[in-house]
């Protein structure tokens, strides 16, 4: 799934900065061809953010049987991060504006990996809840910062391709987290696993600090005054509606699929993992289609149809067995994952000019907080009932209502939906 937040824009074209200086500090902007080890150095600690949260749902089988845990118990685990994440996010401007954007990225990807050991080291539930809670809130500083430096260290007519780089660590992690664990569970707990993963996180961190470049500007304090006009706006709580619909599709579904495969559709565990890994590649290819389509049809059309099919086929994920639920495996997350061009496009156009920024931070919280963090403890509700297909279904119907409601957006500021039919 695509991230993205609030960010500082430190040069402008209208305001040519001086020759022989880093972009951040009012330098020429350096070509993007420069700046691709930097921006690669950066979408590996995003890749690293990204893994450690969604991880825990390939290791899930392993934890729930350790621990003892019910299937709520199990989706308590990601509504955990995802406050901790909500916390963060909303948040995240007072952190960077007095630590500076680079610094703050090292500070996430440092508690990162000592919330991870944490976990991993916790004898008891009470320790490894207090580890979710700080793994959403060590992760969540890192996104606003993160797309504050890409934008910091290439010109602005590159900012797309250095963003689009950035983004593949999402989809990467979706799909790595699985293989990753099937990989090292062969000869390892998931204690062990975590282990690694918090000993990596540590050494990416500081070696951002020795040798990450750019980010060295602070960020800006969440501004009160923007919030106030957006709590006007109709169409921004259709978008925050949408976008948990969307997060559900995605993140929330993921999180749990894991356990539905193995213990209600008695599929083995590596083979569920790598069905689940490999069923994220073709998003990839999806979202540049959904984006082409938002251009063509218009952010209002595309998301009714992407609603609409994602729907149908997230209720076939509750509902088909043997064969045919392999198929469903693949085409469901293919769908959902093509929500997010079109939903940030609408996004922008539901938004007033002058806060658009803000409208993406107060958005995106709440969208994880409520389809990465209650969803998932509605299935494995479900799940607990013996019912985990019924839990899935019923996500997928809150889905279609997705399909009404997009047909309710009204663009402030006179502003149309202009590639609309």
């Amino acid at each position: 799934m695509n991230d993205i937040s609030n960010h500082s824009k430190p040069w402008s074209p209208s305001a040519p900065p001086k020759a022989g200086k880093p972009l951040d500090q009012g330098g020429d902007p350096p070509s993007l061809r420069s700046q691709v080890g930097p921006i690669l150095f950066l979408t590996s600690i995003f890749f690293l953010n990204f893994l450690a949260r969604v991880i825990m749902a390939p290791l899930m089988p392993s934890i729930e049987k350790d621990l003892g845990l019910s299937h709520g118990g199990a989706g308590s685990f990601f509504f955990l991060i995802s406050v901790g994440y909500f916390i963060a996010l909303t948040g995240a401007g007072f952190i960077s504006s007095r630590l500076t954007h680079r610094k703050t990225i090292v500070v996430s990807a440092i508690t990162c990996g000592c919330a991870i050991l944490a976990i991993a080291l916790s004898a008891n539930l009470l320790g490894i809840s207090a580890g979710l809670l700080f793994l959403g809130v060590a992760s969540g500083i890192y996104l606003p910062s993160g797309i504050a430096m890409i934008t910091s260290v290439v010109s602005s007519k590159h900012w797309g391709k250095a963003l689009a780089i950035h983004e593949l660590a999402p989809n990467l992690g979706l799909i790595g987290a699985p293989l990753i664990s099937e990989a090292l569970l062969s000869w390892m707990t998931w204690r062990e696993v975590l282990i690694l993963l918090a000993v990596i996180c540590l050494v990416a961190g500081l070696a951002f600090w020795r040798f990450g470049r750019g980010g060295k500007f602070p960020g800006k304090d969440p501004s009160f005054g923007a919030l106030k006009i957006l709590l006007g706006e109709r169409s921004i709580w259709i978008m925050i509606a949408l976008f948990s619909i969307g997060v559900s599709a995605t993140m929330g579904i993921y999180a749990m699929l894991p356990l539905y495969l193995i213990v209600e559709r008695g599929m083995e565990q590596r083979r569920a993992n790598t069905f689940i890994a490999l069923s994220r590649v073709p998003g990839i290819g999806m979202s540049f289609l959904a984006g082409w389509a938002t251009d063509r049809f218009g952010s209002r059309h595309t998301l009714a149809c992407i609603l609409l099919l994602t729907g149908l086929f997230t209720i076939l994920l509750g509902c088909t067995v043997g064969p045919w639920l392999i198929l469903i495996i693949f085409l469901q997350p293919m769908l959902a994952g093509s929500f997010f061009p079109a939903g940030f496009a609408a996004l922008a156009l539901a938004s007033p000019r002058s806060v658009r920024d803000t409208a993406v931070s107060f958005t995106i919280p709440f969208a994880f907080l409520v389809g990465g963090g209650a969803v998932p403890i509605w299935i494995g509700i479900m799940g607990d009932a013996g019912v985990f297909s019924i839990g899935i279904t019923a996500v997928g119907g809150m889905v279609l209502t997705g399909f009404f409601l997009a047909f309710y957006l009204k663009f402030p500021d006179g502003r149309k939906d202009e590639s609309a039919l």
